[in-house]
């Protein structure tokens, strides 16, 4: 199962610099967002309120690197 089959990777740009994947090396990434969850929130129902993060997922190795900036 393919879960990033509808887009192309691409170049990612951080604090000014493109990102390089940390484990191989590589420049080319998915976009992908996800939500932070805490015990808390989630054991009152109310996951909606925790923060979210963007994730890049390296094209090659996926690997994730997480970032909680804009």
């Amino acid at each position: 199962m393919n879960l990033f089959k509808k887009a192309e990777p691409q170049t990612v740009e951080v604090a000014g610099k493109t990102l390089t994947c940390s484990v191989c090396g590589n420049n080319l990434f998915w976009t992908r967002r996800a939500q932070l969850n805490s015990a808390v929130a989630s054991f009152f129902n109310l996951d909606w309120v925790n923060r979210s993060a963007t994730c890049f997922v390296c094209s090659y190795c996926t690997h994730i690197s997480w970032f909680l900036g804009k």
